[in-house]
């Protein structure tokens, strides 16, 4: 499923128009940006979280000449799986 598969059905569910529903979901999309951005976490209960994990500088190796590389420090977003997610994939 894709944005656009999301706000059909969206759409198809409630009695919004289609720009209504993309609007809606953009919304959506756009506050979990903003959160995750200052460092937040977004919890939806049931379904996932959201988060963002530090890592500190650390000194990694360039593949192809061996060479050390200095790896400055940084933020990535992660993804948990909630506990009736994982029940309804794994059957």
């Amino acid at each position: 499923m894709n944005k656009l598969d999301l706000i059909d059905a969206l759409k198809n569910e409630t009695s919004i128009t289609k720009a209504e529903a993309a609007k809606v979901i953009q919304i959506f999309f756009d506050s979990m940006s903003d959160a995750l951005s200052k460092n937040g976490r977004v919890e939806i209960r049931g379904l996932c979280s959201f988060f963002v994990k530090s890592y500190k500088p650390y000194t990694g190796r360039n593949p192809k000449t061996g060479e050390k590389v200095k790896i400055k420090p940084k933020k990535l977003p992660f993804f948990k799986c909630g506990k009736e997610l994982k029940a309804r994939v794994d059957y």
